[in-house]
Protein backbone atom coordinates (compact mmCIF):
# COMPACT_ATOMS: atom_id res chain seq x y z
CA UNK A 1 0.00 0.00 0.00
CA UNK A 2 1.01 3.33 -1.05
CA UNK A 3 1.71 5.77 1.82
CA UNK A 4 0.84 9.60 2.04
CA UNK A 5 3.80 11.83 1.28
CA UNK A 6 5.03 14.20 3.98
CA UNK A 7 4.75 17.08 1.45
CA UNK A 8 0.77 16.02 1.10
CA UNK A 9 0.66 15.41 4.87
CA UNK A 10 2.04 19.21 6.08
CA UNK A 11 -0.30 20.55 3.45
CA UNK A 12 -3.49 19.78 4.75
CA UNK A 13 -1.96 21.12 8.28
CA UNK A 14 -1.07 24.43 6.67
CA UNK A 15 -4.92 24.52 5.28
CA UNK A 16 -6.46 23.52 8.38
CA UNK A 17 -4.57 25.58 10.42
CA UNK A 18 -5.37 28.16 8.21
CA UNK A 19 -8.98 28.27 8.72
CA UNK A 20 -8.12 29.90 12.23
CA UNK A 21 -11.43 27.04 14.16
CA UNK A 22 -12.18 27.60 17.50
CA UNK A 23 -10.94 24.88 20.02
CA UNK A 24 -13.05 21.81 19.79
CA UNK A 25 -15.33 20.92 17.71
CA UNK A 26 -16.58 23.71 15.02
CA UNK A 27 -19.13 23.97 12.11
CA UNK A 28 -17.35 24.52 8.72
CA UNK A 29 -18.91 26.59 5.81
CA UNK A 30 -20.25 23.01 4.60
CA UNK A 31 -23.09 21.47 6.36
CA UNK A 32 -22.18 18.14 7.98
CA UNK A 33 -18.35 18.83 7.69
CA UNK A 34 -16.97 19.34 11.30
CA UNK A 35 -13.36 21.32 12.00
CA UNK A 36 -11.53 20.17 14.79
CA UNK A 37 -8.79 22.15 16.45
CA UNK A 38 -7.30 21.14 20.21
CA UNK A 39 -4.61 22.89 21.30
CA UNK A 40 -2.94 20.92 23.96
CA UNK A 41 -3.32 17.91 25.37
CA UNK A 42 -7.34 17.18 26.75
CA UNK A 43 -7.48 14.25 28.84
CA UNK A 44 -10.39 11.56 28.56
CA UNK A 45 -14.02 13.32 28.86
CA UNK A 46 -16.75 11.27 27.98
CA UNK A 47 -18.34 11.93 24.34
CA UNK A 48 -21.02 10.86 21.61
CA UNK A 49 -19.23 9.83 18.79
CA UNK A 50 -21.86 10.12 15.95
CA UNK A 51 -21.51 8.23 12.46
CA UNK A 52 -18.54 10.05 10.90
CA UNK A 53 -15.49 9.91 8.69
CA UNK A 54 -12.80 11.13 10.38
CA UNK A 55 -9.55 12.86 9.42
CA UNK A 56 -6.33 13.74 11.31
CA UNK A 57 -4.23 15.97 10.04
CA UNK A 58 -2.03 16.54 12.88
CA UNK A 59 -2.29 14.92 16.19
CA UNK A 60 -3.93 12.05 17.57
CA UNK A 61 -6.96 11.20 19.03
CA UNK A 62 -8.07 8.06 21.42
CA UNK A 63 -11.43 6.86 22.19
CA UNK A 64 -11.62 4.25 25.39
CA UNK A 65 -14.36 1.85 24.89
CA UNK A 66 -15.45 -0.41 27.72
CA UNK A 67 -13.20 -3.56 25.92
CA UNK A 68 -10.03 -1.40 24.13
CA UNK A 69 -9.11 1.97 23.11
CA UNK A 70 -9.42 3.04 19.30
CA UNK A 71 -6.47 5.28 18.42
CA UNK A 72 -6.92 7.51 14.96
CA UNK A 73 -4.12 10.07 13.73
CA UNK A 74 -2.66 11.49 10.48
CA UNK A 75 -1.99 7.80 9.32
CA UNK A 76 -4.88 6.03 10.60
CA UNK A 77 -8.45 7.54 10.06
CA UNK A 78 -11.69 6.82 11.50
CA UNK A 79 -14.68 5.51 9.87
CA UNK A 80 -17.94 5.23 12.26
CA UNK A 81 -21.44 3.76 11.67
CA UNK A 82 -23.12 3.64 14.80
CA UNK A 83 -23.08 6.07 17.35
CA UNK A 84 -20.79 5.16 20.15
CA UNK A 85 -20.72 6.71 23.37
CA UNK A 86 -16.70 6.88 25.03
CA UNK A 87 -14.52 8.79 26.41
CA UNK A 88 -12.10 10.95 24.12
CA UNK A 89 -8.54 11.66 24.48
CA UNK A 90 -6.69 14.42 22.49
CA UNK A 91 -3.20 14.45 21.94
CA UNK A 92 -1.31 17.50 20.09
CA UNK A 93 0.82 17.31 17.62
CA UNK A 94 4.77 18.05 18.35
CA UNK A 95 4.28 21.10 16.06
CA UNK A 96 1.27 22.52 16.13
CA UNK A 97 -2.39 22.06 17.49
CA UNK A 98 -4.56 18.52 17.17
CA UNK A 99 -6.10 19.28 13.67
CA UNK A 100 -8.85 17.02 11.90
CA UNK A 101 -12.33 17.12 10.17
CA UNK A 102 -15.29 14.47 10.48
CA UNK A 103 -17.53 14.14 8.01
CA UNK A 104 -21.29 13.02 8.78
CA UNK A 105 -22.11 9.88 6.82
CA UNK A 106 -24.85 10.75 4.37
CA UNK A 107 -26.80 7.25 3.72
CA UNK A 108 -28.13 9.11 0.44
CA UNK A 109 -24.84 9.23 -0.95
CA UNK A 110 -23.69 6.19 0.33
CA UNK A 111 -26.87 4.10 -1.18
CA UNK A 112 -25.96 5.94 -4.44
CA UNK A 113 -22.40 5.00 -5.02
CA UNK A 114 -23.22 1.55 -3.98
CA UNK A 115 -25.73 0.95 -6.81
CA UNK A 116 -23.57 2.72 -8.79
CA UNK A 117 -20.70 0.66 -8.10
CA UNK A 118 -22.64 -2.40 -8.42
CA UNK A 119 -21.92 -6.45 -7.07
CA UNK A 120 -19.35 -5.48 -4.51
CA UNK A 121 -17.86 -8.86 -2.63
CA UNK A 122 -18.33 -9.10 0.97
CA UNK A 123 -17.19 -6.50 2.96
CA UNK A 124 -13.79 -7.04 4.44
CA UNK A 125 -13.94 -7.41 8.54
CA UNK A 126 -11.26 -5.54 10.12
CA UNK A 127 -8.90 -8.03 12.17
CA UNK A 128 -11.66 -7.42 15.43
CA UNK A 129 -14.50 -8.76 13.16
CA UNK A 130 -16.56 -5.32 13.90
CA UNK A 131 -18.99 -4.19 11.24
CA UNK A 132 -19.38 -0.82 12.76
CA UNK A 133 -16.33 0.62 13.22
CA UNK A 134 -12.37 0.55 11.66
CA UNK A 135 -9.45 2.92 11.67
CA UNK A 136 -8.03 1.81 8.03
CA UNK A 137 -4.49 2.95 6.79
CA UNK A 138 -4.52 6.80 5.01
CA UNK A 139 -3.91 6.99 1.69
CA UNK A 140 -2.71 9.03 -1.11
CA UNK A 141 -6.75 9.15 -2.66
CA UNK A 142 -7.83 10.01 0.51
CA UNK A 143 -5.68 11.86 1.68
CA UNK A 144 -6.05 13.61 -1.85
CA UNK A 145 -9.70 14.21 -1.53
CA UNK A 146 -9.54 15.24 1.61
CA UNK A 147 -6.98 18.30 1.04
CA UNK A 148 -9.11 19.25 -1.69
CA UNK A 149 -12.65 18.96 0.69
CA UNK A 150 -10.78 21.35 3.16
CA UNK A 151 -9.68 23.69 0.78
CA UNK A 152 -13.27 24.34 -0.52
CA UNK A 153 -13.87 25.27 3.22
CA UNK A 154 -12.26 29.10 2.59
CA UNK A 155 -14.97 30.61 0.65
CA UNK A 156 -18.63 30.18 0.76
CA UNK A 157 -19.20 29.44 -2.92
CA UNK A 158 -16.90 26.57 -3.15
CA UNK A 159 -17.96 25.02 0.23
CA UNK A 160 -21.94 25.19 -1.80
CA UNK A 161 -20.34 24.18 -5.38
CA UNK A 162 -17.65 22.20 -4.91
CA UNK A 163 -18.23 20.58 -1.21
CA UNK A 164 -20.88 18.17 -1.71
CA UNK A 165 -18.91 16.20 -4.72
CA UNK A 166 -15.61 16.34 -2.58
CA UNK A 167 -18.05 14.65 0.11
CA UNK A 168 -19.38 11.96 -2.41
CA UNK A 169 -15.64 11.70 -3.24
CA UNK A 170 -14.53 11.26 -0.17
CA UNK A 171 -17.10 8.11 0.94
CA UNK A 172 -16.37 6.41 -2.63
CA UNK A 173 -12.48 6.43 -1.72
CA UNK A 174 -13.59 5.02 1.89
CA UNK A 175 -16.28 2.24 0.20
CA UNK A 176 -13.06 1.24 -2.17
CA UNK A 177 -10.18 1.15 0.72
CA UNK A 178 -9.03 -1.83 2.38
CA UNK A 179 -11.70 -1.87 5.06
CA UNK A 180 -14.66 0.09 3.28
CA UNK A 181 -17.01 -3.01 5.16
CA UNK A 182 -17.86 -0.50 7.57
CA UNK A 183 -19.91 1.29 4.98
CA UNK A 184 -21.04 -1.04 3.21
CA UNK A 185 -22.47 -2.52 6.42
CA UNK A 186 -24.13 0.39 6.81
CA UNK A 187 -26.11 0.08 3.75
CA UNK A 188 -26.45 -3.83 3.70
CA UNK A 189 -28.04 -3.62 7.34
CA UNK A 190 -30.72 -6.82 7.89
CA UNK A 191 -31.84 -8.81 10.08
CA UNK A 192 -30.75 -7.50 13.76
CA UNK A 193 -28.76 -5.33 12.98
CA UNK A 194 -31.00 -3.50 10.99
CA UNK A 195 -33.73 -3.70 14.18
CA UNK A 196 -30.81 -1.92 16.47
CA UNK A 197 -29.70 0.54 13.74
CA UNK A 198 -33.47 1.63 13.59
CA UNK A 199 -33.87 1.57 17.77
CA UNK A 200 -30.76 3.60 17.49
CA UNK A 201 -32.23 6.40 15.23
CA UNK A 202 -35.04 6.59 17.64
CA UNK A 203 -33.56 6.81 20.74
CA UNK A 204 -31.53 10.12 19.10
CA UNK A 205 -34.80 11.46 17.40
CA UNK A 206 -37.19 10.98 20.62
CA UNK A 207 -34.44 11.23 23.65
CA UNK A 208 -36.80 13.51 25.47
CA UNK A 209 -39.25 11.09 25.71
CA UNK A 210 -39.70 8.52 28.38
CA UNK A 211 -37.72 5.54 28.02
CA UNK A 212 -39.63 2.13 27.75
CA UNK A 213 -37.78 -0.78 26.80
CA UNK A 214 -40.94 -3.26 26.32
CA UNK A 215 -41.85 -1.07 23.33
CA UNK A 216 -38.63 -0.76 22.08
CA UNK A 217 -38.02 -4.58 21.92
CA UNK A 218 -41.90 -5.03 20.26
CA UNK A 219 -41.28 -2.46 17.45
CA UNK A 220 -37.60 -4.00 17.04
CA UNK A 221 -39.53 -7.45 16.99
CA UNK A 222 -37.23 -8.79 19.80
CA UNK A 223 -37.70 -10.48 23.16
CA UNK A 224 -36.13 -7.79 25.94
CA UNK A 225 -33.13 -10.57 26.77
CA UNK A 226 -32.27 -10.18 22.37
CA UNK A 227 -32.57 -6.46 22.54
CA UNK A 228 -30.40 -6.16 25.38
CA UNK A 229 -27.50 -8.34 23.82
CA UNK A 230 -27.83 -7.07 19.87
CA UNK A 231 -27.84 -3.77 21.94
CA UNK A 232 -24.89 -4.12 23.75
CA UNK A 233 -22.77 -5.90 20.86
CA UNK A 234 -23.43 -2.92 19.07
CA UNK A 235 -22.78 0.43 21.50
CA UNK A 236 -20.94 -1.81 24.50
CA UNK A 237 -23.44 -0.28 26.71
CA UNK A 238 -26.75 -0.88 28.20
CA UNK A 239 -30.22 0.97 26.36
CA UNK A 240 -30.67 2.73 30.06
CA UNK A 241 -26.80 3.58 30.01
CA UNK A 242 -27.37 4.98 26.32
CA UNK A 243 -30.09 7.15 26.77
CA UNK A 244 -28.78 8.51 30.03
CA UNK A 245 -25.86 9.17 28.14
CA UNK A 246 -28.13 11.08 24.86
CA UNK A 247 -29.45 12.79 27.24
CA UNK A 248 -26.49 14.28 29.41
CA UNK A 249 -24.77 15.04 26.32
CA UNK A 250 -27.74 16.71 24.86
CA UNK A 251 -27.81 18.73 27.99
CA UNK A 252 -24.27 19.62 27.60
CA UNK A 253 -24.90 20.87 24.30
CA UNK A 254 -27.81 23.18 25.35
CA UNK A 255 -26.04 24.58 28.46
CA UNK A 256 -23.13 25.46 25.87
CA UNK A 257 -24.15 26.91 22.45
CA UNK A 258 -27.81 27.89 23.52
CA UNK A 259 -26.98 29.75 27.27
CA UNK A 260 -29.98 27.15 28.67
CA UNK A 261 -29.77 27.09 32.31
CA UNK A 262 -29.04 23.72 33.91
CA UNK A 263 -33.01 23.48 34.91
CA UNK A 264 -34.44 24.17 31.85
CA UNK A 265 -31.45 21.92 30.15
CA UNK A 266 -32.25 19.09 31.96
CA UNK A 267 -36.73 19.54 31.61
CA UNK A 268 -35.71 19.57 27.99
CA UNK A 269 -33.98 16.42 27.61
CA UNK A 270 -36.66 14.72 29.60
CA UNK A 271 -35.89 14.81 33.25
CA UNK A 272 -38.54 15.67 35.48
CA UNK A 273 -36.07 16.14 38.56
CA UNK A 274 -33.40 18.76 38.74
CA UNK A 275 -31.76 17.63 41.42
CA UNK A 276 -31.38 14.17 39.76
CA UNK A 277 -30.08 15.54 36.63
CA UNK A 278 -27.32 17.31 38.37
CA UNK A 279 -26.21 14.64 40.38
CA UNK A 280 -25.89 12.36 36.99
CA UNK A 281 -24.26 14.85 35.55
CA UNK A 282 -21.76 15.33 38.22
CA UNK A 283 -21.35 11.74 38.07
CA UNK A 284 -20.87 11.72 34.50
CA UNK A 285 -18.57 14.21 32.98
CA UNK A 286 -17.22 15.10 36.86
CA UNK A 287 -18.34 18.14 37.35
CA UNK A 288 -21.71 20.00 38.33
CA UNK A 289 -23.68 21.32 35.16
CA UNK A 290 -23.10 25.16 35.47
CA UNK A 291 -19.07 24.52 36.01
CA UNK A 292 -18.95 22.18 33.10
CA UNK A 293 -20.78 24.40 30.83
CA UNK A 294 -18.58 27.99 31.95
CA UNK A 295 -15.64 25.69 31.65
CA UNK A 296 -16.77 24.93 27.66
CA UNK A 297 -18.23 28.43 26.69
CA UNK A 298 -14.59 29.43 28.22
CA UNK A 299 -12.57 27.07 26.04
CA UNK A 300 -14.41 27.57 22.93
CA UNK A 301 -14.38 31.49 23.50
CA UNK A 302 -17.96 32.16 23.95
CA UNK A 303 -19.95 35.20 25.77
CA UNK A 304 -22.48 34.88 28.31
CA UNK A 305 -23.35 32.14 31.26
CA UNK A 306 -25.64 29.68 32.83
Amino acid sequence: MMTVPAKSERRMVRLLDGLHSPEGGHPSLLPGVTLLRTTQYAAPVPVLYEPCIAIVAQGSKRFHLPDRVVTYNAKRYLVLTVPVPADCETEAGEDGPFLGIAVRIDLDVLSDLLMKMGPQAPPPRNERGDEWLSTPAMTPEVADVATRLIQSLYTKTDAEVLGPQLVRELTYRVLRGSEGGALQNLFLLQGAKAQIHRVLHRMHTHFAEPLHIPLLAHEAGMSISALHEHFKAATRTSPLQYMKMIRLHKARMLMVQDDVGAAGAAERVGYESASQFSREFKRFFGVPPAFEAQRVRATLGLSGSV
